[in-house]
C-alpha cells in the first residue's frame, strides 16, 4: 500500500501580493524547494492573504484544522515592521513553540546579510502539525529551508504528521536508526 499524499500548506502573508499588487515570489519559491527536496508524494494548499493577524490565525488553523496539513510553511511578515506579525499570529495558534527553528534561520542568515537578525521566524506545534515561518525573499527562503528541513520530517513523525522522505541527493533528513 502506498503512502498517502501528505498535505503541505504555503502561505504567503503579504498585503501587495494579495491585492494583485505584485506577484507572489515566496510561494511558488517554497513550492519549488520542496518540489526538490522529497519524494514521497504530497500536495500543495496554497493561500495568499493580506498582513492581517486575525486572518493569518483563521487561515493557519484552517490549514491545519480543515485542510489536514501536517506542515504549514508560512512566507512573508517576519520583519520589524508594524504590519508584520506572522510570528505573533504563529504563537496565537501554537500549543507549543519551537524556537530553534528560528534561532537556526536566524543564524545561517546572517552569514548572507547583517539586516537578518531583523527577522522574526519562528516554528511551532498544533496538534500533528508543525507551522514555520520563513522570511519573504527567495533566496532567503530557500536558505531558511536548507537549515531546517533535515529535521522537519523526524519532528513530523514525533507529532504524529505525514511522513515526509527527501532526496539524499538534494537534502538528507535525519532519522536515529532505530
Amino acid at each position: 500500500m502506498t503512502n498517502p499524499s501528505a498535505r503541505i500548506g504555503i502561505l504567503t502573508v503579504s498585503d501587495r501580493a494579495s491585492a494583485g499588487i505584485y506577484e507572489d515570489r515566496g510561494g511558488p519559491a517554497i513550492v519549488d524547494t520542496l518540489t526538490a527536496y522529497l519524494t514521497s508524494p504530497w500536495d500543495a494548499v496554497r493561500r495568499v492573504i493580506p498582513d492581517e493577524q486575525p486572518l493569518i490565525e483563521r487561515t493557519l488553523c484552517e490549514l491545519v484544522d480543515q485542510e489536514g496539513c501536517s506542515l504549514v510553511v508560512t512566507t512573508g511578515g517576519t520583519g520589524p515592521s508594524p504590519r508584520d506579525v506572522t510570528p505573533e499570529a504563529t504563537v496565537a495558534v501554537c500549543s507549543r513553540l519551537m524556537p530553534g527553528f528560528g534561532e537556526l534561520m536566524r543564524t545561517v542568515s546572517l552569514r548572507e546579510v547583517p539586516t537578518a537578525i531583523l527577522s522574526r521566524q519562528t516554528a511551532g506545534l498544533r496538534g500533528s502539525c508543525l507551522i514555520i515561518n520563513l522570511p519573504g525573499k527567495p533566496s532567503a527562503i530557500r536558505t531558511s529551508l536548507d537549515a531546517v528541513f533535515p529535521a522537519v520530517p523526524y519532528c513530523l513523525d514525533l507529532i504524529g504528521g505525514a511522513r515526509l522522505e527527501t532526496d539524499p541527493g538534494v537534502l538528507v533528513a535525519f532519522r536515529p536508526r532505530t
